[in-house]
């Protein structure tokens, strides 16, 4: 990226990465990419109909009817567009970046449609100026966090504050920048998920990619057509002298890791402001596809609340289920054709061509996510197949497929025995997802975050997981698979089973750090003997 005053809040993947397109080419959204144009037909249906999410930057996308940069385009409207807390005043804080990344998740456009073009998106600009910083964001965020009634179950970021406007003494990525904190505050308080595009180039935007409670998106490039390399863009440390030179300003300090998954986001096709037609390149552009990928999901789970089926609750609608629920499904090496790689369509490559059973997340429990990968490559029709496994008790047996929301007492377990045996060699995918407890310094007693309040990070309580075998009555047993990292908000297992046999799953609260109740969020997908 160009070098600007050091003030100016940059947007990842701005406009001067994007070039004019010279022909049409396959969407993204399709199968080589993320494969959710497949839920927009029929007999899925799926477009986001009466779903709210979010979307917070510097700038705005213009909104038909108020401002002249779209008086031509209809394509992309707007649900309510805000300048931090207040109504967007008529062609004031229009970006088009802002719109390109609005494109991408509401597009009603027959030729560059969004992931879910019937979703209701909130908009709000932080505006420019060296006054405005960390609280004027949160502010933004809580504003749009508050709209549709307080349901907006997905919230963009593909903005973010660099670390030498923090105003900490020797500020680094240690989680506790004010819009972090705020970010992982308003994720429990209005139980949105927060979607954050990743750090990308040296010198970047790293706050707010140190929260716990969001999923932080890198992005993909084509090989051979298919959305399948980590591009070479993506910020991450390739080896240990870069690592070291980066901790805490550009990447986490410690060895907590920040991506959580990979989207496409290079040349990406869409149309401007102008209806012209455009390509993009950025985190910017890949974080909004997993933010609209949740609304196509809260369409499909309020339909089973509606119609009442059964293993469906109101839990469906809690931002750590969609986490679980996205990170879990995510592909990472391709299946033979035989199920026992949980049928995954391609296998992702790393910036220096390693896939995930070269990873150090394969090889070591305690990292449960790759730097580069995180869990794996978005696919949306995977999501679907996840969550509409439904949710299932652990007082009985459960599925091969399914999820869980529940809450896990200090020093205790729960365990979900899988009622079928799983296949020897057959992979087995388990993503834990939890909060860390960040609460507001209301000073007013107002219950909302204002300018001068600040927050108090009470820490994160300690979970592990595991995959024992189904008679294993031993909670300190060896187990066959686990994730037991000690400073990550997320444990992850992919591992292959290594006889055929009957096995379950166990949430081990290992440490309190705040309350003695944690609430959690489960997915997993297995292979059973058939």
């Amino acid at each position: 990226m160009a070098n600007k005053q050091s003030w100016i809040i940059w947007g990842l993947g701005a406009c001067c990465l994007s070039a004019p397109v010279l022909a049409a080419v396959e969407s993204p959204f399709g199968t080589n990419g993320i494969d959710a144009l497949r839920l927009h037909q029929l007999p899925y249906n799926l477009i986001g109909r009466k779903i709210a999410i979010g979307q917070v930057e510097i700038g705005r996308p213009g909104r038909f009817g108020l401002d002249k940069a779209v008086s031509k385009n209809r394509s992309v409207t707007i649900a309510g567009a805000f300048l931090r807390n207040e109504l967007a005043k008529s062609n004031s804080g229009v970006d088009p970046h802002a719109y390109n990344v609005a494109s991408m998740m509401v597009s009603t456009d027959k030729g560059f449609p969004g992931v879910a073009p019937g979703a209701r998106l909130y908009s709000s600009a932080v505006g420019y100026g060296k006054s405005l910083g960390q609280p004027q964001e949160c502010l933004s965020a809580q504003h749009i966090a508050l709209q549709n009634g307080g349901d907006v179950r997905a919230i963009n970021f593909s903005f973010g504050e660099p670390l030498n406007r923090d105003p900490r003494p020797e500020a680094v990525l240690d989680g506790n920048a004010l819009l972090t904190l705020c970010i992982d505050w308003s994720s429990r308080v209005h139980n949105s998920l927060y979607i954050i595009a990743g750090n990308q180039g040296k010198g970047g935007i790293p706050i707010p990619t140190d929260n716990y409670n969001g999923v932080n998106v890198a992005f993909s490039s084509r090989r051979g057509g298919i959305f399948n390399k980590v591009d070479v863009s993506n910020l991450a440390a390739v080896s240990e002298g870069l690592a070291m030179r980066l901790a805490g300003k550009e990447i986490n300090l410690g060895p907590r890791r920040a991506i959580g998954i990979v989207a496409p986001g290079n040349n990406i096709p869409l149309r401007n402001p102008d209806g012209k037609k455009n390509k993009v390149t950025g985190t910017s552009f890949a974080a909004p596809q997993v933010t609209a990928t949740v609304a196509l999901l809260q369409e499909f789970g309020d339909k089973q609340l509606r119609t009442k089926q059964p293993n469906w609750s109101i839990d469906s609608r809690r931002h750590e289920v969609m986490k679980a629920v996205l990170l879990n499904s995510a592909e990472k090496i391709q299946d033979n054709g035989d199920g026992l790689r949980l049928g995954m369509t391609r296998t992702l490559i790393d910036k220096q061509n390693k896939d995930w059973l070269a990873s150090d997340a394969y090889n070591d429990p305690k990292i449960p996510l790759d730097s580069q990968m995180g869990t794996g490559h978005l696919n949306v029709f995977r999501a679907y197949q996840q969550f509409s496994a439904g949710e299932w008790n652990p007082t009985q047996t459960v599925p091969a497929l399914g999820w869980d929301y529940r809450t896990v007492n200090t020093e205790a377990s729960v365990e979900y025995e899988l009622a079928k045996p799983l296949k020897q060699g057959s992979f087995v995918s388990i993503t834990l997802t939890w909060d860390r407890l960040v609460e507001l310094n209301d000073r007013n007693k107002n219950g909302q975050f204002d300018a001068g309040e600040d927050f108090r990070n009470r820490g994160l309580n300690n979970l592990d997981l595991y995959l024992v075998k189904a008679d294993d009555k031993n909670a300190n047993a060896e187990a066959v698979c686990s994730s037991i990292s000690e400073v990550d908000s997320v444990e992850h297992i992919f591992c292959p089973v290594p006889a055929t046999g009957n096995y379950k799953i166990r949430v081990q609260f290992r440490k309190k750090v705040n309350e003695a109740t944690q609430a959690y969020a489960l997915a997993w997908w297995s292979v059973p003997v058939r």
